[in-house]
């Protein structure tokens, strides 16, 4: 005998749609209405009946040989209709008092739909707008004026941090490039160098390079929040790939990585050139770095309804949802706290989904089951391509 399915006997419980606060005030206010109706109409029946047993009966028999109660009858049928006429009523004000209840239910709430809606909308490049919620001054007006002084106080610290990382990376530049030509200087006097001192030179231009890099992507972090770019333009994924792809040619070649591109006409950006040349370029950049010799990259692009995609995909060592899910936090790697590696800054993703993000887009990263990692970006499609453009 076949065993019983482990879900057998389960009842699957009907979806139902969600409870809003205005549907639960709707019918709080049917429910107060009806209980307070079924309460009137009791009242109006017992003192009804009160009034029966006062006055039914009349002494001396009745006309026609009749038996004494007549009145009784005649009160007995007026109750019946009472009740009937009461209760009609009572129906008809219950159906209204439900749609009454929704209508104001919903003026109520609708400060508390425009925090929501706001709060959706705001993000950290939109901190100046305010609810600037009008009405009287109730609870709903004070909620709305604590949630401008949060985002008052969100966009100062906001605008501090951008300002100082941005001031603290070009205060930086000077001395850099002071060390760099003082270090030139010393180097170039005549005569052969020792070569403790030669070794030293290499590796002192080697991390200057490399503190070069990471003010440059501090520039970039900080750029990204700073609102709208002055160069927008209508871009192709494609182009913007494929130039990416060109920079990296040398490093291709070095590491005999097999690559394909596969192309997407349709797929044009509305954005800063600057900022989304950047982001392409980080992704392929972080295929060919963490790449094996003997590799591949696979680059693609598409267009569907309202988004264009970028999906970069590269062999490399196999990770875990752990690793995948600390790429995007700067000064991280998989397996390490810090980067504590020459290989990057440590900052290349957490730029993509930055510059991503102010553009309406998202990033999204996964591991590959043999190992390597697939980047996929979405940005919204640009309402229409140059005029030129490739259909």
């Amino acid at each position: 005998m076949r065993p019983p399915s482990p879900r057998a006997g389960l009842r699957v419980r009907p979806h139902l749609p969600r409870r809003t606060i205005r549907v639960r005030l709707a019918l709080s206010y049917w429910g107060v209405f009806a209980a307070s109706g079924a309460v009137l109409l009791a009242v109006t029946v017992a003192l009804w009946q009160g009034a029966t047993t006062t006055t039914a009966h009349v002494p001396g028999p009745a006309a026609g040989g009749a038996p004494p109660g007549g009145v009784t009858t005649v009160h007995g049928s007026d109750l019946t209709q009472l009740l009937t006429v009461a209760g009609i009523a009572l129906a008809i004000m219950v159906v209204v008092s439900i749609a009454f209840g929704w209508l104001v239910a919903g003026r109520f709430l609708q400060p508390v739909r425009a925090i929501t809606a706001a709060a959706k909308r705001i993000s950290a490049s939109s901190l100046h707008e305010r609810l600037n919620l009008d009405g009287p001054d109730d609870d709903l007006k004070e909620l709305a004026d604590t949630f401008d002084e949060l985002l008052a106080r969100l966009e100062r610290s906001f605008q501090f941090e951008r300002s100082f990382v941005a001031s603290a990376s070009h205060e930086l530049r000077t001395p850099l490039t002071t060390m760099r030509v003082w270090l030139d200087v010393a180097t170039a006097k005549p005569g052969p160098q020792p070569p403790q001192l030669t070794a030293l030179a290499g590796r002192l231009r080697h991390e200057l390079d490399h503190l070069d890099v990471l003010l440059d992507s501090f520039l970039t972090l900080a750029r990204t929040q700073q609102g709208p770019a002055t160069d927008q333009a209508t871009l192709s994924l494609d182009g913007i790939a494929g130039a990416a792809i060109g920079r990296q040619a040398s490093a291709i070649d070095d590491l005999a990585l097999s690559l394909d591109h596969s192309r997407c006409p349709r797929a044009w950006v509305t954005g800063s050139t600057t900022l989304l040349s950047r982001m392409v370029g980080n992704v392929i950049d972080n295929a060919v770095r963490h790449n094996e010799p003997g590799g591949w990259i696979r680059v693609s692009t598409h267009a569907g309804g309202s988004l264009a995609r970028i999906v970069v995909e590269n062999g490399g060592p196999v990770l875990t949802e752990e690793d995948v899910g600390v790429l995007t936090q700067p000064f991280r790697r998989p397996g390490a706290e810090r980067t504590g590696s020459d290989q990057g800054t440590g900052l290349g993703l957490s730029i993509v989904e930055s510059i991503a993000s102010v553009h309406g887009g998202a990033l999204d990263l996964s591991a590959r089951d043999g190992g390597g990692l697939r980047v996929s970006i979405s940005l919204p499609l640009a309402v229409a391509a140059p005029a030129g453009a490739p259909a």
